[in-house]
């Protein structure tokens, strides 16, 4: 019974004792033997359960001729004998090898097609790039007539679609290029001739106008009053300073000396250029012709100063004006009127006194009438006194800080140099606002007058 037992294809059956001993084996001749098959672990493990200790049910062990078998075993009660089955390993896994190379065979073309796939994607979205990016690369050299053919679908049709539509638009642009590039060569020829000729009637004026400011200024200076005849003044020691910021200055002074009495005059027109220049030149000659009629009023005189002023500032539509200050020298005796800065009055060891003026006139050129205004002082002056009158050019020229020269300053160099000549003490000021205003640009024209007496 026990050899018709079948197991696989190797497969048996076998039967032992309670001792071990073989009862029944396909192999008769182990039988008669009467082999002892306790040596086997699996047979000592199932006689274990009898004494209470448990076994594997289904466990690899080696048979009695050594080889691998996968065995199972059960007991025969009463009797106590164990009936074993065993199986060669390599016959029990070979499903299951079978299983896994078929399983390994599916994973594997499951794979080869993945790859293939991945390649066939690849291809089909990487291919229509490319073809964009090459189709770029030819517009982008200048080739518009190239049409990129792409036909997916999708966005990369419709930015393929935009490409095609882009080079079509430059190539019509291209086409009337030369044309529109012609066309503006020929308006920016016209431009240059128009500009060329703006810029010779430019030339033009400014040499014109040019020559007309030399005209002006180069009157100025004719009619400033020159060193002999301040020189020629007996008992006065004067000398004056003049330099206008711009070609025509606005700054006026006039020595003038008839019949023993000096009358001196120093203005300030606000701004300086041409129509200041003319004001300048206007009060000048207005000044000589009032000392030329003996006007010795300082009410009249400012007066009549004024009104002509007026209505040759407004006849020029112009909004200028000027300070002035009028002062007259006799027999020791200063008189001072008219609205300009401060007038200083240095006594023979260099002393200050300091007269303002704003209460004594009214500037020039701004009302028709100003005697309501106009009022004078008079100052005695002694051997070695003097008076030195200037324009704010000085007192407000500015240094690298834009900090001001000042009267301060200025008084303290009068009164330091006041011993030597007027031309002394003239050429010191001078000398001292340019060391204040260094490097800086001259915004305003610079005018003083020194007079000392002897």
């Amino acid at each position: 019974m026990i050899s018709q037992i079948k197991v696989g294809a190797r497969g048996h059956a076998y039967v032992v004792d309670a001792q071990g001993r073989l009862i029944a084996h396909p192999d008769i001749s182990l039988v008669l033997r009467n082999t002892n098959m306790s040596q086997l672990a699996q047979v000592r493990a199932a006689s274990g359960d009898a004494a209470g200790t448990t076994s594997e049910p289904l466990q690899v062990a080696q048979n009695i001729q050594g080889h691998q078998v996968l065995t199972a075993s059960a007991r025969v009660m009463p009797l106590g004998w164990l009936v074993f089955v065993e199986l060669p390993v390599a016959e029990a896994y070979a499903p299951l090898y079978a299983a896994l190379q078929r399983l390994a065979l599916v994973l594997l073309a499951a794979l080869g097609f993945a790859a293939l796939a991945g390649v066939f994607l690849a291809r089909r979205m990487v291919g229509p790039i490319q073809a964009l990016r090459a189709g770029a690369a030819r517009i982008g050299s200048g080739d518009l007539a190239q049409h990129i053919a792409i036909k997916t679908g999708d966005e990369l049709e419709a930015l393929a679609d935009q490409f095609n539509d882009m080079a079509g638009r430059l190539q019509e642009s291209y086409a009337t290029l030369e044309q529109r590039v012609e066309e503006r060569t020929t308006q920016l020829a016209q431009a240059h001739a128009e500009i060329s000729t703006l810029n010779q009637r430019l030339a033009a004026d400014n040499l014109r106008m040019s020559a007309e400011l030399d005209l002006v200024r180069q009157m100025q200076h004719l009619i400033l009053p020159t060193p002999d005849e301040l020189a020629a003044i007996d008992g006065l020691d004067i000398a004056a300073f003049m330099e206008p910021a711009d070609e025509v200055g606005g700054d006026y002074y006039d020595v003038l000396h008839t019949d023993g009495v000096v009358t001196i005059g120093i203005g300030d027109v606000t701004g300086h250029g041409l129509e200041s220049g003319i004001l300048m030149v206007m009060t000048q000659a207005a000044v000589r012709t009032l000392q030329a009629i003996r006007e010795a009023d300082p009410v009249r005189f400012l007066d009549t100063l004024n009104r002509m002023l007026y209505h040759n500032v407004r006849r020029m539509r112009s909004d200028k004006n000027l300070t002035f200050a009028l002062l007259t020298y006799a027999q020791g005796q200063v008189r001072i009127s008219g609205q300009h800065e401060e007038a200083i009055i240095v006594r023979h060891g260099g002393a200050i006194e300091r007269i303002a003026t704003i209460d004594l006139g009214f500037p020039l050129g701004l009302e028709a009438d100003i005697t309501a205004w106009i009022r004078h002082v008079s100052v005695a002056l002694h051997p070695g006194d003097g008076v030195v009158l200037y324009t704010d050019g000085i007192t407000e020229a500015a240094d690298s800080h834009q900090r001001l020269y000042g009267i301060d300053r200025l008084c303290t160099v009068i009164s330091q140099h006041w011993a030597g000549t007027a031309h002394d003490i003239q050429a010191a000021v001078i000398a001292d606002v340019r060391c204040h205003i260094g490097a800086q640009k001259v915004y305003d024209d610079i005018t003083l007058v020194v007079a000392k007496q002897r």
